[in-house]
């Protein structure tokens, strides 16, 4: 059985991260550490587990495989490090880090004692994105000229950690690293960064909103735009030559959330109905698959870099 220890008792741990390990065979929790009263409450009332006084404790559990850290992302780097170096493979969500310095670092980490570090960036393992390619590979919106993609949301109430600038907050580090992990899967290793802005909260000093233009060797486009402090979004386009494809919850569709897409060509307009899935049982069933498959495990890696690398382009360009 390999199991899992939790740092930090956060929304997305209670939320989504719990249902969907229950679904995931040959894997538990093996319990959580909170350094919040209230959340961690909260957590032990509805999952029955283990609670450690502390994250050092989950760590030196010689019975934890793997922490989970769903920390604001100011905190990722010190303790996927501290986790690494105990022996223990890392499931972080995203983004990794908050630097591609920190970020390869880990890396280089992990690869030195054959273990897996994994971004969670569940949406890439959903079945409506192959479907998507599907369509995109079969010929029939022709050649693709352009991608476009948008993920924002309203202002989030209260002490949210993502308007806080010193635990890492800012659209770029949450969702905005969405929409160009879509850019890099969809564009290819040859993605490369063509401009990019992002727009600052005076009061909190965090970039609010973003937007960015990549290219491909071959030409085709991707324009990712993101924020959180306007109306929601979470699209996706797909501009070709022949047809154009549209659809609503590219990034959020929870499981059994049946989406639909619209494709629009000389012949009319046509829905289709994409399929369902648990992604995020997917992505933490993909982490294992890591544990035992080093090729896997080094391309896991390899994209954590790969992302960070965009990530800080962006910030650099966009500043």
């Amino acid at each position: 059985m390999f199991r899992i220890g939790i740092l930090g008792a956060a929304d997305i741990a209670y939320n989504k991260f719990m249902p969907a390990l229950e679904k995931v065979e040959g894997a538990e929790c093996a319990g959580v550490a909170s350094n919040t009263a209230e959340k961690l409450n909260k957590f032990t009332q509805k999952y029955s587990v283990k609670v450690y006084s502390s994250y050092d404790a989950v760590i030196a559990d010689e019975n934890v495989d793997c922490v989970y850290i769903p920390l604001p992302p100011a905190f990722h780097y010190e303790w996927a490090r501290k986790a690494l170096l105990a022996g223990k493979h890392v499931f972080l969500e995203k983004p990794s880090t908050t630097s591609l310095e920190h970020t390869r670092e880990l890396v280089q980490l992990a690869a030195e004692r054959g273990l897996v570090i994994q971004e969670n960036y569940m949406f890439q393992y959903h079945a409506q994105l192959k479907a998507i390619r599907d369509i995109i590979d079969s010929g029939e919106l022709g050649k693709v000229r352009l991608y476009r993609t948008s993920f924002g949301f309203p202002r989030r109430p209260g002490r949210d950690f993502r308007y806080i600038k010193e635990l890492g907050g800012g659209t770029m580090l949450d969702n905005g690293g969405y929409t160009v992990k879509l850019a890099s899967i969809l564009l290819g290793d040859s993605i490369r960064l063509v401009s990019s802005h992002l727009d600052y909260e005076e009061q909190t000093g965090v970039d609010i909103f973003g937007s960015a233009e990549f290219v491909n060797d071959d030409g085709v486009v991707a324009q990712v735009a993101f924020g959180m402090d306007c109306q929601y979004q979470c699209s996706l386009e797909v501009w070709g030559s022949l047809g154009r494809l549209t659809t609503g919850r590219i990034y959020t569709a929870p499981a059994g959330l049946k989406v639909n897409a619209l494709i629009e060509n000389g012949s009319g307009n046509r829905e289709i109905e994409l399929p369902c899935d648990d992604h995020f049982a997917k992505s933490i069933e993909c982490f294992i698959r890591a544990v035992t498959d080093e090729e896997y495990r080094e391309e896991l890696a390899a994209g954590c870099i790969r992302q960070a690398a965009l990530v800080e382009a962006i910030k650099e360009h966009g500043n």
